[in-house]
């Protein structure tokens, strides 16, 4: 498998957001996100992401295909309901970056290209004079009834990178899950880690 992991700014995001919408669709339908989504809602969501000065996105590239995906920008750049958390307890927002989705299809899990994910995201959260990194994962009870057999949280790779929950620091937001008429609030569990 010949893979190369690259961080694109600036106008090289906006050429590759349809591949990211795609991807996010396909990765997050499956556990833990069940996420119903659709290409309107991807370009409005993802066109907010490419607005921010600071904002990367890594992408996994098999040739010419983008395979795999993370994002990243200031959180001083995202919406309100994400600062929120940290905005209430002092934090001072200006010097956090916000990891957005990591997106990888399947078939090209566990050959490192999560690590090369959070590693292009933390060099560029430094450049920008952040100090520590965030990201938000969904919460979900381990009696779920879509929690697949066999299910492995990530839990245990986040804590390899030096990121741990910060408790009580829990973002809401809403997406339209499969099997749903309406969107459907969900509690997420920020992760962080600074240096």
């Amino acid at each position: 498998m010949s893979i190369t992991v690259r961080p694109l700014t600036g106008a090289e995001i906006g050429a590759a957001l349809g591949d990211l919408a795609a991807l996010r669709i396909a990765v997050f339908a499956a556990y833990p996100y069940l996420y119903d989504g659709d290409a309107t809602y991807e370009a409005e969501y993802l066109k907010e992401f490419a607005a921010a000065p600071s904002a990367v996105l890594v992408a996994a590239f098999d040739g010419a295909r983008i395979v795999g995906a993370a994002t990243a920008a200031a959180m001083a750049e995202q919406k309100g309901e994400f600062q929120q958390a940290f905005v209430e307890r002092g934090w001072d927002v200006g010097r956090l970056f916000y990891f957005g989705e990591s997106v990888l299809l399947p078939e090209y899990r566990g050959h490192g290209i999560g690590h090369a994910f959070f590693d292009q995201r933390e060099a560029r959260a430094r450049e920008c004079g952040a100090n520590a990194a965030c990201f938000a994962a969904v919460i979900r009870a381990d009696d779920h009834p879509a929690r697949p057999t066999g299910y492995t949280p990530l839990d245990g790779f986040w804590t390899k990178r030096g990121y741990a929950p910060v408790p009580g620091f829990i973002a809401e937001l809403d997406w339209k899950e499969h099997g749903h008429d309406q969107e459907v609030t969900n509690r997420l569990q920020y992760w962080l880690r600074q240096w």
